[in-house]
């Protein structure tokens, strides 16, 4: 058995900023445990080549935007963090797409306010970056939590590896960095969660579970020469939405979130969905943009440690926060949920992960965790 007094249950944004508001707050006796093989969680920025050469040419898989305008708290730690944001190109027409008998439009864009606005190397910088901040061995990836139980002086842990070996940690406290319904789902928890708050729980939708995107990597952006602002709309699909993805001084994209359902996804093969939507950027954007020189495409629907059953079917909207801790029996006053799905100001944004996560630690401290670590 192994003893922490905090354990955090999942590495994404969420967990890696617990751990480093921890350590400000001078409690190091954590350990971070994440079922992926890497940190980040619903972060995934990648370089045009697919391979992690570069931190400053990325692509965001998962969230790619932020509004310092009026998530504050989140642009603080990035300034905070010394990285360079930047806007979401919006300059020109955009192109919309209302059915099959008629060709895409161009028509007048618009654009955001307050700014939409990226991070320079993605939003995997900001998870890169937070890492370095921390203690390397105290992040474990590979284990797999699946049972919790609630003990006299605190709570046992059993965390899996990918060889089904099992460690189990004793520990006070756990913040839950993982979405409330795949925790709900897939954590045995001994004795059970109050009723009412384990349904709350598996009612939240998790936020990208049912999405997918596509990528597709130029040379140029050939668009803006048109005029065109990369953004389009689109009744026919495959994608819904598109946007312009390039990055400044790096590889020109466009990138769209692929409107079919989940569970008509699964049904069809990868190499013929990147076909669809080539096909589609080609009625919207002219020849050109159908010779990518590269691809990706990314369905959360089929990411085990973020999607349950119920997320394929569910409301892709962001959910209202439930309560991310029991206001009664054993449960109390020592597990709190710190996903961004609880937070009540930004749920499901990655701003909601840095206040979930800043809300938990901030509620040790009513549990004089801070107090022993200095003693």
């Amino acid at each position: 058995m192994r003893k922490a007094r905090v354990a955090i249950v999942g590495a994404g944004l969420s967990g890696l900023y617990a751990a480093y508001a921890l350590q400000k707050k001078g409690v190091t006796d954590y350990v971070v445990l994440e079922a992926r093989d890497v940190p980040g969680g619903r972060i995934v920025s990648i370089p045009p080549s697919g391979v992690m050469n570069s931190r400053q040419d990325r692509f965001d898989l998962g969230p790619s935007w932020f509004w310092p305008g009026y998530q504050r708290q989140l642009d603080r730690v990035i300034q905070e963090l010394k990285l360079r944001r930047y806007e979401q190109y919006e300059t020109g027409d955009m192109m919309v797409e209302r059915s099959r008998d008629i060709p895409a439009a161009r028509t007048r864009g618009y654009v955001n306010s307050p700014p939409s606005m990226r991070l320079e190397g993605g939003m995997g910088a900001l998870t890169d970056t937070l890492r370095e901040h921390l203690d390397s061995t105290r992040i474990l990836t590979g284990q797999t939590v699946r049972n919790m139980r609630r003990t006299e002086h605190g709570i046992e842990l059993d965390s899996t590896d990918s060889s089904g070996q099992v460690t189990i940690w004793d520990v006070e406290q756990v913040l839950l960095a993982m979405p409330p319904r795949l925790a709900q789902a897939t954590i045995d928890f001994s004795p059970a969660l109050p009723v009412e708050l384990a349904r709350s729980w598996a009612e939240t939708g998790t936020w990208m579970a049912p999405h997918a995107k596509y990528f597709a990597i130029f040379d140029t952006p050939f668009w803006r020469e048109q005029g065109l602002s990369g953004e389009g709309r689109s009744g026919v699909g495959p994608l819904v939405e598109i946007h312009d993805a390039s990055i400044p001084q790096g590889s020109a994209a466009l990138f769209g979130f692929i409107g079919v359902p989940a569970t008509v996804r699964k049904t069809v093969p990868e190499h013929e969905l990147r076909s669809l939507c080539r096909a589609q950027l080609v009625r919207m954007f002219g020849p050109q943009a159908g010779a990518p020189k590269a691809e990706f495409v990314k369905d959360w629907a089929a990411e085990p440690f973020t999607a349950t059953e119920a997320d394929l079917t569910g409301a892709s909207q962001h959910a209202a926060a439930p309560s991310a801790m029991a206001v009664s029996g054993p449960w109390r006053g020592c597990l709190t949920g710190i996903a961004s799905e609880w937070s009540p100001q930004f749920p499901g944004y990655v701003a909601g992960a840095v206040d979930a996560a800043d809300q938990g630690v901030q509620g040790l401290a009513r549990h004089s965790i801070f107090v022993y670590s200095n003693t």
